[in-house]
């Protein structure tokens, strides 16, 4: 398998977790901090094809900045691009870690969802 591209905000525990699980199964991957290095409008919508997911699925719907500007109530009326704009606007909406592979795109950790993706 090709190296992976892990998408993290380093205080987050669950990147911790995602982090010390691909550690210990061995996948190859090169990090990015998701604030210092947040995503562009371009890798996000490349990103949600290659996932097959739709960009609701990308935005930290748990965070204080999600929480702060009302998303949840803005969300269903705002464009692709305006939708796209906002989340390479500041990592911290961008829901993480996010794991990006060849042939795949995984938003958030859960376990059993990644092995079943990896072990491929």
């Amino acid at each position: 398998m090709k190296e992976c591209l892990f998408l993290e905000y380093p205080a987050c525990g669950t990147c911790r977790k995602a982090r010390k699980w691909l550690d210990e199964h061995g996948v190859c991957y090169a990090d990015r901090h998701i604030v210092d290095d947040r995503p562009t409008i371009d890798e996000l919508r490349e990103w949600g094809v290659r996932g097959g997911l739709p960009l609701r699925k990308f935005f930290n719907t748990s965070g204080l900045v999600y929480k702060s500007m009302q998303l949840k109530d803005k969300l269903d009326g705002m464009s692709e691009a305006g939708q796209l704009e906002l989340l390479a606007s500041d990592g911290k909406l961008v829901k993480r870690p996010l794991l990006v592979g060849e042939d795949f795109v995984l938003v958030g950790f859960k376990p059993e969802e990644w092995e079943k993706v990896l072990q491929k």
